[in-house]
């Protein structure tokens, strides 16, 4: 049987998961080099891939998962570059560079590609203590000229409101990291309870290449 015979026996929905799969496999492959983001607790964007990039199409993530459903449905690059998430030439002037309202996606970066980070929502959250950590996968060993990490101020509500700068406090400011594959930095932030943001900025050491990096946390 020829190529074209089989695939017209196949669903056409197989098919079009195959194709997508593809799709995402060769951008994901060649964007790998030069990228990472937080993975614990997870970015919205790495947490919907690791939760639905092999069954991105069931109907059932709008119900389940809603968030990551409109992301998927607005984007699927957005989940497939999960480690694309940066601006260059930044300069350390990230509140210049990313606009109250877009912090989630690096101010629109990537031609928008990451636009749904920002919608308000009930994005899944990572149970967390006032204390916990923040892990990092630095996929090209790039390396830190140094991490900053904040956290939703309480009274902000993730679920209604895009993420402004003066939502944010901030935490902590490392020093440098040398090349590895994991990076990870103590977090500790008290009084807070519910849904929060913890927003992270990674300035990599190779070139002026700056990430931005919400990830949704439960503090219990």
């Amino acid at each position: 049987m020829n190529r074209h015979a089989l695939s017209l026996r196949l669903p056409l929905r197989v098919l079009a998961v195959l194709t997508a799969l593809a799709i995402g496999f060769l951008s994901w492959t060649g964007t790998a080099s030069a990228h990472g983001s937080v993975v614990d607790p997870a970015s919205r964007n790495y947490g919907c891939w690791q939760r639905w990039g092999s069954d991105f199409q069931n109907p059932i993530m709008q119900t389940q998962d809603p968030m990551c459903w409109q992301a998927w449905q607005t984007d699927t690059n957005a989940m497939w570059n999960w480690n694309g998430l940066y601006r260059e030439n930044v300069a350390g002037n990230h509140r210049g560079a990313v606009p109250d309202g877009q912090l989630c996606s690096g101010g629109l970066t990537g031609d928008g590609r990451y636009r749904a980070m920002d919608t308000p929502g009930a994005w899944r959250t990572t149970n967390v203590g006032s204390s916990f950590r923040v892990r990092l996968h630095d996929q090209a060993l790039h390396g830190a000229d140094y991490l900053q990490v904040y956290v939703t101020r309480q009274g902000f509500n993730p679920a209604t409101q895009r993420l402004r700068w003066s939502d944010l406090e901030l935490i902590t400011t490392t020093g440098r990291f040398a090349p590895s594959s994991y990076m990870e930095v103590n977090v500790n932030a008290p009084g807070r309870r519910g849904h929060h943001v913890v927003y992270t900025i990674w300035q990599a050491s190779h070139m002026d290449q700056s990430y931005y990096i919400c990830s949704d946390v439960n503090f219990v």
